[in-house]
């Protein structure tokens, strides 16, 4: 057993809600080496972070790390650069990475109009056949009163799943998209052409349940 399937399987023992990390973004993770991750969005629990680093440890990879908050100290790792600002200081943020990445997770502000912008403005640095990741997009924890005083949680994670939607209705010749429904839930969106992203526009309900959508992604 390597460092990476050691951490992974304590990993499972530490925290069941954040499993998702492990079951959603482990495939994907596996398949690169010698290349660039970018993550938005630290935490003092620095969970993403810590597998992301165990993970380029063994496969030669370099985590950028984004947050607001300053945790340059929570690691010190060769792997690793963290950058102290807004995701969406972009000129800043920019200068400070490089211009390719095999993987981009983003779990900072949990609006979907932030979460437009900062897939709009870092979509190009993702090389092709591989993957952006959004977390918190799952409402039904809360309509299911499992978190009682995170009303605003289910709006947010709402609101935010309709502007992927509305994303890749306006792009699904140049993406596919998954989701998980574990805990607070993730989307994946695989980039697989290198045309701009075209602006998203508004879903006809009437037209496209989400309750259809649903259908199709777990028939799969």
């Amino acid at each position: 057993m390597n460092k990476v399937d050691k951490f992974i399987e304590n990993y499972y023992i530490k925290s069941r809600h954040h499993a998702k990390l492990i079951d959603f973004i482990y495939p994907e993770l596996n398949k690169i080496k010698n290349s660039n991750i970018l993550e938005f969005g630290v935490s003092e629990k620095a969970m993403s972070t810590e597998l992301f680093l165990e993970f380029s440890k063994i496969n030669n990879c370099k985590l950028f790390s984004i947050d607001n908050v300053d945790y340059q100290s929570k690691f010190k790792d060769l792997n690793w650069k963290f950058i102290h600002s807004r995701d969406d200081n972009f000129s800043f943020v920019k200068k400070e990475i490089p211009n390719k990445f095999n993987l981009i997770l983003l779990d900072t502000i949990h609006e979907a109009e932030h979460v437009k912008k900062i897939i709009y403005n870092y979509f190009n640095l993702l090389e092709v056949n591989h993957c952006f990741f959004i977390d918190d997009i799952n409402w039904i924890p809360y309509l299911r009163n499992s978190e009682k005083d995170r009303f605003y949680g289910e709006i947010n994670n709402y609101e935010t799943f309709e502007k992927i939607l509305e994303i890749y209705y306006s792009n699904r010749d140049n993406l596919v998209i998954d989701f998980t429904f574990h805990g607070t839930g993730m989307c994946k969106i695989k980039k697989i052409t290198n045309c701009d992203l075209r602006e998203p526009k508004k879903i006809n309900a009437r037209r496209l349940s989400i309750k259809n959508f649903l259908r199709k992604i777990l028939k799969r």
